[in-house]
């Protein structure tokens, strides 16, 4: 795993107050650090000094349970230094570092990969937890997971749903309600008759996945956990590129008829648009290095595809308040009813068995 220099700390001079003595920094000013919202830019500036702190300790043997409770923290008073892109006084804390560490190194993630992903290869639909912090700006805490993004950066995803595998009326929350791209439920699922279209050898792939996957929420109580699907549509995004292309050509040309280049010279807006457009992947494809969540159509399907699938909502405990809502449901609506809240071995079982429905 490769080492970030020592010069990549652009801030090392700000003289933090903390506990621990640690190596002082060359300052040198990055474009990654520069963020409108005063949280990101504090978290952005933290990973990045982390990361390097990190890379002057040996990576440990194995973990030990102390590497479970450590937690590393950082005060920082730069008064008006650099105050453009950083608030004055903030604090930043890294709960688990080596374990983190350790999962991101498991996850086939590089250090110097990890500073620039930041927002966004394990054989699991499970999250990927990347690393926990927490921020102070201005005495307001705000604590952020970073995970794997499980959809595209380059793909876009034309469907959305969330799979419980409960076919009870869910009502969309406010915050999807007001998203572009909305979130269909498994009642949705089955009402647009949607179906995945993967080979048989994928299916068995993602079914042996998913059946590790939730024997470990099992194990661990865990429940209320679904299946994020997102359905990337290749024609039609061949269909948006062609027109996206064809409206870019008649402004091109309105720009042309205006203002003509001189004879012989090359346009440096037409070049531009030449790189930014060029794609070395065809329609459809993807790098499954950085997708680790997608899969392709099977090659006989209806239609082309891709398919990004992974578990989602994996915090929720069967504790003592989720026995005492499936005991009043079952009171309300009689034993035979389907209810929403089960324990978690029959959760994982409707789940399961509803999921190997969604197949061709």
């Amino acid at each position: 795993m490769s080492s970030p220099s020592a010069t990549s700390n652009p801030l090392s001079t700000l003289a933090p107050k903390r506990k621990t003595k640690k190596k002082h920094f060359v300052q040198q000013k990055v474009e990654v650090f520069r963020a409108s919202d005063p949280v990101l830019s504090v978290l952005m500036w933290g990973v990045n000094h982390s990361i390097n702190d990190l890379s002057q300790v040996p990576v440990p043997v194995m973990l030990l349970p102390d590497d479970f409770k450590a937690s590393t923290k950082i005060k920082v008073n730069n008064h008006l230094f650099n105050k453009e892109n950083l608030p004055g006084l903030f604090k930043f804390k890294e709960y688990c570092p080596q374990v983190f560490r350790n999962l991101r190194e498991r996850f086939g993630i590089e250090d110097q990969d990890y500073q620039h992903i930041v927002t966004c290869h394990g054989n699991t639909l499970l999250p990927q937890f990347l690393a926990m912090y927490r921020v102070t700006v201005e005495s307001e805490d705000t604590y952020l997971l970073v995970m794997r993004n499980m959809f595209s950066h380059r793909l876009h995803v034309h469907r959305k749903y969330d799979l419980k595998g409960s076919l009870v009326s869910r009502e969309a929350s406010f915050k999807e309600k007001v998203k572009e791209l909305p979130t269909y439920k498994d009642v949705d699922f089955r009402n647009n008759m949607q179906k995945v279209y993967v080979s048989d050898e994928e299916k068995q792939k993602i079914m042996d996945k998913l059946s590790r996957d939730i024997e470990f929420l099992v194990h661990m109580r865990i429940m209320d956990y679904s299946l994020l699907l997102g359905i990337h549509d290749v024609e039609r995004a061949e269909r948006e590129e062609e027109e996206e292309m064809e409206s870019s050509y008649e402004e091109d040309e309105e720009e042309e008829n205006d203002v003509a280049p001189a004879p012989g010279s090359t346009s440096p807006e037409g070049i531009s648009g030449y790189m930014n457009s060029f794609k070395p992947m065809g329609p459809g494809e993807f790098d499954p290095y950085v997708d680790v969540y997608a899969i392709q159509s099977a090659v006989d399907s209806p239609q082309r595809e891709v398919y990004f699938m992974g578990l989602i909502d994996v915090l929720t405990q069967y504790d003592t308040k989720k026995k005492a809502a499936h005991a009043a449901k079952a009171v309300k609506h009689g034993a035979g009813a389907e209810i929403s809240t089960v324990h978690p071995e029959q959760y994982a079982k409707r789940f399961r068995e509803f999921i190997t429905k969604i197949f061709a």
